[in-house]
């Protein structure tokens, strides 16, 4: 008998945001690399090893038309990703203020 693995949900309770952001903020990796506000050329090298190496594990086992569906929401997801960060950023840059004469 085997037991039922839990399975970490994609969406928040709502379905409505993904969940990618509050997961990645629990990883080791991403969190040191964080840590001092730099991303080093190895630490973005272990990052790309982590991936790469999930992916050689996961797309072997995905038939056809699964694997069409998961190439895009990696796809779909990266762009999120980005979209989210750079929101981010802007969200967190000061704002210019006007001096009134």
């Amino acid at each position: 008998m085997s037991k039922k693995k839990h399975r970490t949900p994609w969406l928040d309770d709502d379905a409505e945001t993904p969940m990618v952001h509050e997961y990645a903020e629990k990883l080791g990796g991403f969190m040191d690399a964080m840590a001092d506000g730099k991303i080093e050329k190895h630490e973005l090298a272990a990052q790309e090893d982590r991936v790469v190496a999930l992916m050689k594990k996961i797309e072997p086992a995905l038939p056809d038309d699964l694997h069409e569906d998961v190439t895009r929401l990696l796809c779909e997801l990266s762009a999120y990703n980005i979209m989210h960060t750079v929101h981010g950023l802007f969200e967190a840059a000061p704002k210019k203020t006007e001096f009134e004469w």
